[in-house]
């Protein structure tokens, strides 16, 4: 399939001659604007080689996610993201985007949760779904393209936005599914011929023979096609596909993907292809051997459940990994009060150094590039924590004020909680982000991300203590930090306490990160609950009056309405903004 770059073993015939301005041969469905990227070469090539129209659904703009060129969140990032997307798309040949307005909060895990946020009461719980059932009625496209459903070490955003295109894939034929959608607004039952799902981890061969290669997913036994990207674009003659996804990816400045080499320097005859899933063909499910997982999760447990019903219970194979086991320590108490200073004086933490390994990104060239331990005491119902750092380059030093959120993107510490040691999701857990350094200079400041209460910790975390220290000259960091007990969203269980420290490393003043390390460092170390440490804390008696609070998650979305571009597509098109229901069409009863 190299060089034809075919859509699979029974291609599709064009209708990009239909004169529906909606229509579209192939409808990809994303969470957030770039989750169509990795794929971007492929649907280049299905529009010049096969004459293939894609369209994208992306159901919020990324309001949650880091900015590395200003300091917009919320409706005014994601209608930046939008300007992105589209220029990002236009590279191969696509000109309409849906997006369905609904809002992206933080990184989690959890397609459940995000299924709560994305159709919030008075919404009913289809709201999202009947949105998308109809999008796919009004495009009538032959192939509905997903993001990989599975929930290991995969974003909540991307399960649920795949979970929603599999069910509606699977129903939007059927007339008594989201029936007005028919008799009131005229869409017609649309049943697409066949579902693929991004399969990025797939470790097929590189070359141009990979579009040819035969084989299977490991996990569900499903057959996997290929798309190579160094197919030589028709319309930028001497330009692989490969070099025009890298021009459509560094449009997404706001996410640091400028930061990419401009240039796709990998040789021509080692470029990978871009994998795909083949979930159903001809409207009729892949049919595996079924095999049960036992012992599983409840995220995983979900998972399983929605698969069965879905009739794909195959996508569920090897959907939990083997855990390592969590490290775990007893965190010594002690008869004073540390000083909050950023200086780990000699009785303040008597238990050992735990040393945080490599988790993600570039490792460390060596101990001077980047290396931290952690270590724990307790007085009272006061945490105490000081993490010390060795770092060569500072990273960049975000504003105090106007800056202090989304850690990650420079030289940070994270602390995450969870305090009664049995979370699914980061919304009943506490978690900091630390900045040791400012553009205030070697003044920190402090955050809540990803959990319970987002915000500055001076609103958020009330009694939380923050001091840095740095070496002079700058070999790296300490930071020390006081978090009262009783601040967190639930009482502490003593004995299972859980616990990730995290630390992002930046060499660069871009305001993106190069290296991630962490106490215990598998998978979303700093998503994932079921992979964080455990602290006992001998003698520890909870105060008995300690409620449980409910979680405070943004709700802040860019909507259609406000977008030029979203107002000119629904013209052009006739699709309602944001997949909403349109008016009666005439001589429909």
């Amino acid at each position: 399939m190299a060089d034809t770059a075919r859509v699979g073993p029974a291609s599709i015939a064009s209708s990009s001659g239909r004169a529906d301005p909606a229509h579209t041969d192939v409808l990809f469905v994303g969470a957030h604007p770039d989750d169509e990227s990795s794929s971007l070469a492929a649907f280049g090539q299905w529009g010049e080689r096969r004459g293939l129209s894609t369209g994208v659904v992306t159901v919020t703009r990324g309001e949650g996610g880091g900015n590395a060129v200003g300091t917009q969140e919320g409706a005014a990032l994601g209608l930046i993201r939008e300007g992105e997307e589209r220029r990002a798309v236009r590279r191969a040949g696509i000109r309409n985007v849906f997006y369905l307005d609904k809002p992206d909060f933080w990184y989690t895990l959890s397609a459940p949760l995000t299924a709560g946020v994305w159709n919030p009461p008075p919404q009913p719980p289809t709201d999202t779904l009947s949105r998308l059932v109809r999008l796919i009625r009004a495009t009538t496209p032959r192939e509905v393209v997903v993001m990989d459903p599975r929930p290991f070490h995969q974003h909540g955003g991307h399960q649920e936005a795949a979970r929603l295109a599999v069910e509606a894939f699977r129903i939007a034929g059927d007339p008594t599914a989201f029936p007005e959608q028919i008799t009131r607004e005229g869409y017609p039952a649309w049943k697409p011929s066949r579902l693929l799902a991004q399969n990025g981890g797939f470790q097929g061969p590189v070359g141009q023979k990979c579009g040819s290669h035969q084989a299977g997913d490991p996990h569900t036994g499903l057959p996997v096609i290929g798309v190579w990207t160094g197919t030589i674009s028709r319309r930028h003659p001497g330009r692989t596909w490969a070099q025009i996804e890298r021009d459509a990816a560094r449009e997404y400045v706001t996410q640091g993907f400028a930061s990419l080499p401009p240039k796709v320097d990998t040789p021509r005859d080692r470029l990978p292809c871009e994998w795909f899933t083949v979930l159903a063909d001809s409207s009729t499910p892949q049919a595996p051997a079924t095999r049960d997982q036992l012992g599983l999760r409840p995220l995983y447990a979900d998972f399983g459940a929605w698969a069965r019903r879905m009739r794909m219970p195959w996508l569920a194979h090897d959907a939990q990994p083997e855990y390592p086991a969590n490290p775990s320590t007893d965190v010594p108490a002690v008869v004073e009060s540390p000083v909050v200073d950023g200086i780990a004086g000699p009785r303040e933490y008597p238990g050992p150094a735990l040393r945080l390994t490599h988790w993600e990104g570039a490792r460390c060239a060596d101990e001077k590039d980047c290396a931290a331990d952690v270590r724990f005491s307790r007085l009272g119902d006061d945490l105490y924590v000081f993490i010390r750092a060795t770092d060569d380059v500072k990273g960049y030093a975000l504003d105090a004020v106007a800056d202090c959120k989304r850690h990650w993107r420079t030289d940070a510490v994270e602390i995450a909680l969870d305090p009664r040691g049995h979370s699914d999701d980061t919304s009943t857990t506490f978690k900091t982000g630390i900045l040791p350094f400012t553009k205030d200079g070697d003044r920190p400041c402090a955050e809540r991300d990803a959990d319970n209460w987002q915000g500055p910790a001076s609103s958020t975390a009330p009694g939380m203590a923050v001091a840095s220290s740095m070496t002079a000259p700058y070999r790296g960091y300490s930071v020390e930090v006081r978090i009262p007990l009783v601040g967190l969203p639930a009482p502490v269980d003593p004995d299972r306490l859980a616990v990730n420290v995290l630390l992002y490393d930046s060499d660069t003043a871009d305001r993106t990160g190069q290296t991630r390390l962490a106490w215990s460092p598998f998978g979303s170390a700093q998503a994932d609950p079921y992979v964080w440490g455990t602290l006992r804390l001998p003698g520890y008696v909870p105060p008995p009056d300690h409620p449980a609070r409910p979680a405070r998650i943004p709700q802040e979305a860019a909507r259609s309405t406000d977008s030029k571009a979203s107002l000119e597509q629904a013209r052009r098109t006739g699709v309602p903004l944001a997949g909403g229901p349109r008016g009666r069409r005439p001589g429909v009863r």
